[in-house]
């Protein structure tokens, strides 16, 4: 819910910039990939998951581009699910929806946009399979407002610090950014293997 406000936030704040044919077909995807996510009983051991998604994440990064076909409508609405199904499972799934995002090109703007309105229709539907699910969040509501709340604001001074930056260094920044948390998810997966 949390994650949900934030992306909420960034958004409204930049919807102008949106590219809305690559969320409209990404919605139907994240959809599909929720009600599969509802209905999966079988989990993956911890860890493993971590470490698919860091590599993706890398390879994205700094291996070749994707193929057109990735990234066409039948591809955006595959990445809608697989990112949706796996974030259900394991909650990590920003990374994986950037570097998707990262590869379709355009400028910085609408990046961050199109990334923000995917990760809502993500969070919105995973809300929902929680919620039906059982997880009562009137309990939390409070300590979700504060924290939402905060992520506003981080988000408003991000989108200032995004206007001043050029789109080379962005992609420069984006691509680090991306890597950090891929190494994190990796160093995440083989602590959680290990430790099994």
């Amino acid at each position: 819910m949390v994650q949900l406000g934030s992306n909420g936030g960034r958004m409204a704040m930049t919807w102008r910039h949106i590219d809305w044919r690559r969320f409209l077909a990404f919605l139907p995807g994240a959809v599909l990939g929720a009600l599969v996510a509802s209905w999966l009983l079988i989990r993956l051991p911890s860890g493993v998951l971590e470490l698919c998604i860091a590599v993706f994440v890398l390879v994205t990064c700094w291996g070749p581009d994707l193929p057109k076909r990735a990234l066409s409508t039948t591809g955006t609405v595959i990445a809608g699910a697989v990112t949706t199904l796996l974030s259900s499972l394991i909650g990590a799934s920003g990374p994986l929806v950037a570097s998707f995002i990262k590869q379709g090109g355009g400028e910085r703007h609408a990046k961050v946009a199109t990334f923000s309105a995917c990760m809502v229709a993500q969070h919105m539907t995973k809300a929902f399979v929680f919620g039906m699910a059982g997880f009562v969040f009137r309990d939390w509501l409070g300590l979700m407002l504060l924290m939402i709340i905060a992520g506003l604001i981080g988000t408003r001074i991000g989108l200032r610090f995004l206007d001043r930056v050029s789109n080379h260094n962005f992609e420069g920044l984006f691509k680090w950014s991306l890597t950090l948390l891929s190494l994190r998810l990796a160093w995440m997966g083989v602590a959680s293997l290990t430790a099994g």
